[in-house]
């Protein structure tokens, strides 16, 4: 059992429109405001030899990351602690908060309690005129497959390539890139948090269409061999960069570092190189 598979139980209760994006919608007047929530823990998301400061760092990243993917500014945030050692808690708030002040975002409030393990809940909100709004549906065939940034450096860390330590303990989200985005009008967007290859599958369940991408074309993580950077930029999880369509008119988009990467198609499938992309990526499973 993993994390999707449940997901569709949650679907069935409360509407599945409501869990394909990155964020919750909340229309007000001419604007939006996308709510998202993340759950971290000490066993499964923290790695050995992070400073408290940095899994604040991380903490809060991962949700402004969320705002990022809708085209939207990061504007609160909340934070929730769960501490099996009281010391750790000015660490990871300062971490927090540095992260929300470089990005926009300020801390408004939360809650402390006992855990028996370190476990932090970060809960996002951010504002994007109506116009902007970017969700993970609405790829046309034709459309530039596109992604920000280098996949498979948090992952590549943790396969022992220690020059790509701060991608996995300092994720940097791509806050001012997304709003960029959704001012240029791309046509469908999220971020690559579990990897590129399941972001394309999760993709192809909010549209009507599929994704084929060139994994030549694929940036790849410096420093490791051709083959296994391919592996780690198209299965690894851990970094927080955008993939997203933009119809081929409106390429390039100025102001935004980006590579292409493929094209929509019709058929609703995800491949590259012309064969089926193994789903495979970051995923919570449950025996």
């Amino acid at each position: 059992m993993d994390d999707r598979t449940l997901l569709k139980t949650v679907m069935d209760i409360v509407g599945r429109d409501r869990c394909l994006d990155d964020c919750a919608i909340i229309p007000f007047d001419d604007q939006v405001m996308v709510a998202t929530t993340d759950m971290l823990h000490a066993t499964t998301d923290f790695v050995g030899g992070m400073t408290d400061w940095q899994i604040g760092w991380m903490s809060a990243a991962v949700t402004l990351s969320d705002i990022a993917s809708m085209g939207a500014a990061p504007r609160y945030m909340l934070m929730a602690v769960g501490l099996d050692r009281w010391e750790q808690l000015a660490g990871v708030m300062q971490g927090a908060h540095d992260c929300c002040t470089k990005f926009g975002a300020t801390i408004i409030g939360g809650d402390i309690d006992r855990h028996a393990e370190l476990t932090i809940v970060s809960t996002g909100l951010g504002i994007v005129e109506k116009t902007y709004l970017v969700r993970r549906s609405g790829a046309h065939p034709g459309d530039l497959v596109c992604i920000t940034g280098t996949c498979g450096q948090a992952q590549a860390f943790l396969e022992g390539y220690p020059r790509h330590k701060l991608a996995l303990f300092e994720p940097q989200p791509r806050v001012t890139e997304g709003q960029a985005l959704g001012r240029a009008g791309v046509s469908c967007m999220m971020d690559v948090s579990d990897g590129i290859a399941l972001s394309l599958y999760d993709l192809c369940d909010a549209n009507d269409c599929g994704f084929s991408i060139e994994s030549t074309k694929v940036p790849l993580p410096a420093g490791i061999p051709p083959a296994q950077a391919r592996e780690l930029a198209l299965h690894g999880g851990g970094d927080y960069e955008l993939i997203f369509t933009c119809p081929e008119e409106k390429h390039p988009i100025e102001g935004v570092p980006y590579t292409v990467i493929g094209k929509v198609i019709a058929d609703r499938r995800a491949l590259v190189d012309g064969q089926v992309l193994e789903k495979r990526g970051y995923q919570h499973t449950w025996s």
